[in-house]
């Protein structure tokens, strides 16, 4: 049985600022992370502040997605200055 997807609608974002809302809202939050939660993925909700730390993307997404469905997230990993590697 497929499963149903969710469709994010995505207005007119300004991603320059998305972005910056975002990496504000970690900055702030750094220090409460570091060090216990350093390599955890973080899913910032830019607009409120509201995150989730998880494993992957997929879970703190997940998490953060309960409460703000429809909306889109800005990830990063916790201590580092990217989510990954290519």
């Amino acid at each position: 049985m497929a499963k149903e997807v969710e469709r994010i609608v995505v207005h007119q974002i300004d991603w320059d600022e998305f972005v910056e809302k975002a990496k504000a809202v970690y900055e702030q939050l750094k220090p409460q992370l570091l060090p216990q939660c350093k390599g955890m993925v973080i899913a910032i909700e830019p607009e409120t502040g509201d995150y989730e730390l998880g494993k992957t993307t997929m879970e703190a997404g997940g998490k953060l997605r309960q409460r703000h469905p429809g909306k889109i997230f800005f990830f990063t990993r916790v201590g580092y200055r990217t989510l990954g590697r290519l």
